[in-house]
């Protein structure tokens, strides 16, 4: 069992080592893809940086933020002048993962809806996923669960079936690779996808399930935290360990007066996996710092 944080590094952050520097779009414009490439360099020089350090305190799980080449969706990668330069950075990436031990994965953000009914925003969304999938390739990762792309559904617009099988239908025309690599999370909200829902996704498609602690407690679809983990990992290849998420809410443990979905600064209770091996990352606001102090606390527990 593995425990991972996401995108930063609240300790290497204050040396002004992080991988996602990014920019406005009219910025880019201005500077071009020379620009945009050479912020790209740097954050993956500075992703390095973070395994290494990840290496040193024991990490072995890290989510790599979108933002790693900035506003990568309005161009083809291979056009940035740094395109080579980029290469060779990341394969020394993925060998540096590889030889250690260390899964990574992304968790592109919330506008990449496959169900919209909107083609343009499903045409970016395949573009997206895309690409996200393209920078696994370069790190010579094979296409698996394994180093996940993880997505929502997106939105219901009122329709939850008729959406999931708009979704389904455009899951199809992703590129072989990104295919083998999307996984689904369960939702927050009343009005969303549950575990139990996104099963379908599931059956058509072979697409693994992450369950989400915290979104489970927000919605749990009448299933227990227990029913709904055993029902996602049974989404997974035997041969890969299943991922999932956790948080602590932040409304009960922090700040009463925000809302019920809002994640905790740190992590406030032990997480039950119920026997299963299972690689937990941790969505939690202090990253790094917050999952050093609870596995910290479980070694003494132990």
């Amino acid at each position: 069992m593995e425990y991972g944080y996401a995108c930063i590094n609240m300790e290497l952050r204050k040396e002004g080592i992080y991988s996602g520097r990014t920019c406005r779009k009219a910025t880019w414009q201005k500077g071009g893809l020379e620009y945009v490439g050479e912020l790209g360099l740097q954050n993956l020089r500075d992703l390095f940086k973070i395994l290494q350090w990840n290496e040193r305190n024991g990490f072995k799980f890290f989510r790599i933020g979108s933002d790693i080449f900035p506003w990568s969706s309005e161009y083809k990668f291979s056009d940035l002048p740094q395109y080579d330069k980029a290469c060779m950075l990341l394969k020394a990436i993925g060998n540096y993962a590889k030889k250690n031990g260390h899964r990574l994965s992304f968790h592109p953000g919330p506008f990449n809806i496959l169900g919209s009914i909107k083609p343009e925003v499903v045409e970016r969304t395949i573009y997206d996923l895309n690409h996200h999938s393209e920078v696994f390739d370069l790190m010579g990762f094979e296409p698996s669960p394994y180093n996940k792309i993880n997505i929502h559904v997106g939105a219901t617009y009122g329709e939850k079936d008729i959406t999931l099988g708009r979704w389904i239908k455009n899951f199809h025309r992703l590129d072989e690779g990104t295919k083998k690599r999307i996984t689904l999370e369960n939702d927050d909200k009343e009005s969303m996808y549950t575990i139990a829902d996104l099963m379908r996704a599931h059956e058509e498609c072979g697409i693994p399930l992450v369950f989400d602690y915290h979104h489970h407690t927000c919605h749990s679809g009448d299933m227990t935290h227990q029913q709904a983990l055993e029902l996602a990992i049974s989404t997974w290849p035997k041969d890969i360990t299943p991922v999932v998420h956790y948080s602590s809410s932040r409304k009960l443990n922090e700040d009463s007066s925000v809302k019920a979905q809002a994640h905790a600064d740190m992590i406030y209770e032990s997480v039950d996996a119920y026997g299963h091996d299972i690689d937990i990352m941790f969505e939690c606001k202090k990253k790094e710092v917050a999952v050093l102090q609870y596995r910290n606390k479980e070694r003494i527990l132990v």
